[in-house]
């Protein structure tokens, strides 16, 4: 049994799993206790999987010049993912599997989390500001959207939530999405820059990764930067910090720099047509608006981007928005 236990820690083994559950039905405490850790361990390793696929998938804006792009390269660096994740989590690398062993083995000591403090969010009774089960003030029916936040009649722990941004920042599932939500806010752009609104939107979805990687605050809210644009002294609004990959003498660096922060989606392409438009050295490029590629390329050559490949990568987001619009 112990063999085809070992097995389990292949991912390409199914047997070796099938022979986990068939050990949890065993009547000898010592047999279920060993497949219960070695069904954490393999829980571990599902999660552990997922951090490292959601890492992959960070780094997908860098592959389309990489010469490891390329399906089987992704199969085999598939493969290899799973099979490390089944061996940190059998050296207990998170400890997630140990837990679930705590829980769900019926140790006495576990203390369940629902008595557990939630990041020390205590109000000064001591009870969790989030636990609206357990508060003893009434939850008012509705909460009138013209009184002040420090309304007596509003619980302290539902203020937060008054205070919202005046736009709910969108989810874009998809890239069809992403293009439906900014072709009327791109056709402003084309309106005063003569940008074909198309290359607006293939731009804002290189810069935002179809726009599931907008820049987010240090509060984790949306910055609703569509184009990245980063807040130099010109800049007297609210910014964020965050890591941004440049290119400096052929090299791609890591840096930290300031972006700007926009109330909502709205702004944020206002401020877009207020930075060209401004700056003296994008003129040449808003010159060019007719010829779509003369365009990109002047705008890459005044500095938008450090990217030597910036105009081509938008050219190829191009055929893709255009696609997407004539479905």
């Amino acid at each position: 049994m112990a063999t085809r236990l070992t097995n389990a820690q292949n991912f390409l083994d199914v047997n070796g799993l099938d022979s986990v559950r068939l050990q949890a039905k065993s009547t000898d405490k010592s047999e279920k206790e060993a497949a219960l850790q070695t069904a954490a361990k393999q829980f571990e390793a599902i999660f552990m999987q997922m951090l490292m696929k959601s890492m992959r998938s960070a780094q997908e804006v860098l592959e389309s010049d990489s010469p490891f792009n390329s399906e089987s390269t992704k199969f085999y660096r598939d493969m290899h993912d799973q099979q490390m994740s089944l061996e940190l989590s059998n050296n207990g690398s998170l400890g997630l599997s140990d837990l679930i062993v705590r829980q769900l083995g019926g140790d006495e000591n576990y203390t369940p989390h629902t008595i557990l403090r939630n990041n020390g969010n205590l109000d000064s009774r001591g009870k969790n500001i989030f636990d609206l089960h357990n508060t003893r003030e009434p939850l008012p029916k509705t909460i009138p959207m013209d009184r002040q936040t420090n309304d007596e009649n509003i619980p302290k722990y539902l203020s937060r939530n008054v205070e919202k941004s005046s736009e709910v920042s969108p989810s874009f599932n998809s890239p069809q999405d992403f293009v439906t939500a900014l072709t009327e806010s791109a056709k402003q752009v084309q309106a005063k820059l003569k940008i074909p609104f198309e290359v607006v939107i293939a731009q804002a979805a290189l810069e935002t990764g179809w726009g599931k990687k907008i820049i987010k605050t240090n509060q984790g809210d949306s910055s609703h930067n569509l184009f990245n644009i980063k807040a130099d002294s010109r800049w007297s609004g609210d910014k964020t910090s965050t890591e941004t990959l440049e290119f400096q003498q052929g090299a791609m660096v890591k840096k930290r720099e300031p972006f700007r922060v926009y109330n909502s989606i709205a702004e944020s392409v206002n401020d877009y047509v207020n930075f060209l438009s401004s700056n003296e050295r994008y003129k040449p490029a808003l010159n060019n608006t007719s010829n779509v590629e003369q365009f990109l390329h002047s705008l890459q050559s005044a500095g938008y981007a450090t990217d030597p490949n910036y105009a081509k990568k938008i050219l190829g987001t191009l055929k893709t928005v255009t696609g997407l619009l004539n479905k």
